[in-house]
């Protein structure tokens, strides 16, 4: 069994862990305050039932029944979420040891080859990721490179709790999105874009989360400079959240449970961490008007995702 590397980035008062296992953050520090949650030890995160930490793909989130069509081939996939297929598989990008390169104290890459047929995918595609800590602010660079047209989506999937205790339901979250895929009762969307007026997902203004009864679910961003997101926590906490994704999901960790040894972080424990998840759009590769998702040789994924917390 390949051993998993780590790597500290710093940068002032941030300190942000990075394993070679699923590309997780294992810790992430301000001012020594841990602001997401963890397991104890880097072993846990080869069974990382909660995804922790990890980017999620090949295809994040869920492909309903876990099947698409691709130029008259159907493709059949693991189902790890019910009778779908989450994010990428039971053994998806988030459960596989990527070769680390540590870049000294603010950026390391990573790197993984993904063979023709993992997780039932076609293609072989080449993953980089590269994680640069400036100024408070740690950014994805996200790359594949696949050898035939195939499905990607990558997505981050750390849970932030920034008090670094407690729950988020006192955190106030706004999000500038107009737009939102709703889901049906399996959590996959119904194929629809709609306005969030009058919805729970309206978080144009802030929206404090204890307020609501929890949300897992993909908006539609607007697009443009200014964060696509930010959270509050009571003290102050500041998160704000820049991609280049058309989609977000928002996830108050209802389904969390303490499975494994918790790290210095908040407890695992519903609301105890809010997952805020840049990505395409769910289904996407059975929705034609959720927007392709299919990249080529001459057509290759890219994601920037940028997360400041100070």
């Amino acid at each position: 069994m390949q051993q998993i590397a780590s790597h500290v980035l710093r940068d002032a008062e941030t300190e942000v862990t990075v394993l070679s296992i699923g590309c997780a953050v294992m810790d992430w520090r301000v001012r020594d305050r841990p602001v997401v949650l963890g397991y104890r030890d880097p072993e846990h995160y080869r069974e990382n039932p909660a995804s922790m930490g990890a980017i999620c793909g090949r295809v994040a989130n869920r492909i309903a029944d876990a099947r698409f069509e691709l130029n008259g081939v159907t493709y059949e996939l693991p189902a790890n979420g019910g009778r779908h297929h989450l994010h990428g598989g039971p053994g998806g990008l988030s459960r596989r040891n990527w070769q680390m390169s540590p870049d000294g104290d603010c950026a390391v890459e990573l790197q993984l080859l993904s063979e023709d047929g993992d997780q039932g995918y076609p293609g072989q595609v080449s993953f980089r990721v590269v994680m640069r800590l400036e100024n408070g602010t740690l950014t994805w660079e996200m790359d594949a490179v696949p050898d035939r047209v195939t499905p990607i989506n990558l997505a981050q999937h750390l849970y932030f709790n920034l008090m670094g205790k407690g729950t988020v339901a006192d955190h106030t979250l706004r999000v500038d999105a107009d737009r939102y895929t709703p889901n049906g009762p399996d959590r996959v969307p119904l194929g629809r874009v709609e306005p969030v007026d009058g919805t729970a997902f309206d978080f144009r203004t802030p929206v404090t989360l204890g307020d609501g009864e929890g949300w897992d679910g993909n908006v539609v961003l607007n697009g443009g400079d200014a964060p696509a997101a930010e959270v509050i926590a009571p003290d102050g906490t500041r998160l704000r959240l820049w991609t280049d994704r058309p989609g977000l999901q928002v996830y108050t960790s209802s389904m969390l449970k303490p499975v494994l040894p918790e790290g210095p972080g908040a407890a695992h424990q519903p609301w105890g961490g809010l997952c805020l998840e840049a990505q395409d759009f769910p289904n996407a590769v059975n929705v034609p008007a959720f927007g392709s998702i299919l990249c080529a040789p001459d057509a290759p994924y890219r994601q920037v995702t940028s997360i400041e917390i100070g």
